[in-house]
């Protein structure tokens, strides 16, 4: 068993870093870059993925986790629909819409394994221990 110390460790966060990374640069450029409000607001969603992800993690509870995980799917969710209005203003094309679609929908899926995980453990979260140092305990190999 492995233990996961801090958000940063999650893969799934890690993943999203990369995707808010791709969404921040695909929408740097061309008509998008003049297009204030949409790249905000796309931008925002992709950030919110992973700014939820850590608040969750960092509140320490699981409850306090799983609620901030589906807020996650929420704002992916909100970041793919985004993706579609930039291809039909044609800041983007099929391609680059369907590699940004694919990442979001694994993001998607790897919370819902992480939500479903965290349902049917035992774990409670960090602020339930008596030592500082405790943290989630996660399987090594897991996705999450």
């Amino acid at each position: 068993m492995g233990k996961i110390k801090s958000f940063e460790d999650l893969k799934v966060w890690q993943l999203v870093r990369e995707f808010a990374k791709n969404i921040y640069e695909m929408s740097d450029k061309g008509d998008f870059v003049k297009d204030f409000s949409h790249k905000d607001q796309i931008s925002r969603s992709a950030g919110s993925i992973m700014d939820n992800i850590a608040e969750g993690f960092e509140r320490g509870g699981k409850k306090e986790l799983i609620q901030f995980l589906f807020i996650s799917k929420g704002s992916g969710g909100e970041a793919r629909s985004q993706l579609y209005r930039a291809l039909d203003k044609k800041y983007i094309n099929q391609q680059e819409l369907e590699l940004l679609k694919d990442k979001a929908l694994t993001i998607s899926k790897q919370l819902s394994g992480f939500i479903n995980y965290l349902k049917t453990s035992d774990l409670k979260g960090s602020k339930y221990v008596h030592e500082p140092e405790e943290s989630y305990n996660i399987i090594e190999d897991s996705n999450f």
